[in-house]
């Protein structure tokens, strides 16, 4: 019997995750979710399981709202890695989740990149 899309994407998810916990042990953990409609990426602490940072495109300063493309990501990507450094983040490790490193996702990281987050 041939697996659905949501166990593989499942599968995935996990096996990223478990790779990326082994190598980076006691690093902050930058996370995406990507939706249908949105974008959001959250700063976790996972040592003491709280989220440092978050930004979405649901958020009305960004002035995305009910946009999921690539441009919506990048100011989501600009707005965590503002919101890392007043946080006192400055070092995390990129969790893509069970998404593809393409497109929205890698847009997200490239915008994160260049302001000023080391992932």
């Amino acid at each position: 019997m041939a697996n659905s899309k949501r166990v593989l994407f499942q599968k995935r998810r996990l096996r990223v995750r478990n790779k990326l916990r082994k190598v980076n042990a006691g690093r902050v953990r930058l996370s995406v979710h990507r939706s249908n409609k949105n974008i959001s990426v959250q700063l976790i602490d996972d040592v003491q399981g709280k989220t440092l940072a978050a930004a979405s495109s649901l958020e009305p300063s960004l002035g995305v709202i009910g946009k999921n493309n690539v441009e919506a990501a990048a100011k989501v990507g600009a707005a965590i890695a503002e919101r890392a450094k007043a946080a006192g983040v400055e070092e995390a490790y990129f969790d893509r989740g069970g998404f593809l490193f393409h497109g929205k996702v890698k847009a997200l990281a490239d915008a994160a990149r260049e302001g000023g987050l080391k992932i």
